[in-house]
């Protein structure tokens, strides 16, 4: 199997190695809550196959490979930030990776977080489903302006199991915002949807799930709304488990933010988000910004 390691650049990035082994670990409810602050214009495809990672497995060997150690190295300023997030999507809490560079001899450790690919994670090579189960826990956690911004991640892991997620969570992340699905390894792409009613006056700090455009955060498609292209296996629950385009089905992962997250045009506040204009829009909006 070959696929592409895909560049994240933003913000953030690898951890020092005593700042991972001192922290508290995070509770299971806790471990879906987290900070989003990739930039979409890092989510691209490099052309580095990633054989020492599907084929090997997200351990030491997979880490190990020669290949793995000269795209780390051509890849300097950005490699830290794409391991980062794959072993945060991929790898359960409570266990990290660890890899020290050939070139530079420094040394790196990645926090796991979700586990969303748990044979990848012990060693195994990527399924399709762990494929795009990351994928898409990489396109929820892009941000348009590179903020780190507090959201809830719900969805399954590719085996089935729930993330999990308490009451005090949806309470505290009661806005719906968006679905994100897509395979980035075999070049499907990225694709979001709104999990909510959105107009043309409202505007977000994350903007890629809660857009009108189809291109507004490339290369993330926003194609509509979760509710035309994705399917629950409980109506009682608060996250999407599938979503299927252009004739494919993927597993699916469903983000909430806080309501201070949304803004509207007319609320007496110019926003980062809001420009001057004559109209009434987020893109227009005289009311906050002025003509």
């Amino acid at each position: 199997m070959t696929g592409a390691l895909f560049a994240l650049a933003g913000c953030g990035g690898a951890m020092p190695e005593d700042a991972v082994l001192g922290a508290d670990p995070a509770s299971a409810e806790q471990a879906q809550q987290v900070d989003n602050g990739l930039t979409v214009n890092g989510l691209t495809v490099n052309g580095l196959t990633v054989n020492g990672l599907t084929v090997n497995g997200l351990t030491v060997n997979g880490l190990s490979t020669q290949g793995f150690n000269e795209w780390f190295s051509q890849n300097a300023d950005t490699a830290p930030m794409v391991m980062a997030y794959i072993v945060k999507c991929a790898v359960p809490e409570g266990q990290t990776r660890t890899f020290q560079s050939t070139a530079t001899g420094e040394k790196y450790t990645w926090p796991g977080n979700l586990g969303l690919a748990p044979g990848w994670a012990a060693g195994k090579a990527a399924t399709v489903t762990e494929q795009q189960a990351v994928s898409a826990c990489l396109a929820a956690h892009a941000n348009k302006y590179g903020l780190h911004i507090a959201l809830s991640v719900l969805g399954r892991t590719a085996e089935g199991a729930a993330i999990p997620y308490s009451a005090e969570e949806l309470s505290q992340f009661n806005a719906r915002e968006a679905c994100f699905f897509g395979n980035l390894f075999t070049n499907d792409g990225l694709f979001a949807a709104r999990d909510r009613d959105f107009s043309a006056a409202e505007s977000s700090t994350r903007a890629c799930g809660l857009s009108l455009k189809a291109d507004s955060c490339a290369p993330i498609t926003n194609i509509g709304s979760c509710a035309q292209f994705c399917t629950k296996a409980d109506p009682s629950q608060p996250y999407y488990t599938h979503c299927t385009y252009n004739g494919k089905t993927y597993p699916a992962i469903t983000t909430r933010v806080k309501p201070t997250e949304l803004f509207r045009c007319g609320d007496g506040v110019c926003q980062f988000t809001e420009h001057a204009g004559s109209g009434t829009t987020a893109d227009s909006c005289r009311a906050d910004c002025g003509a």
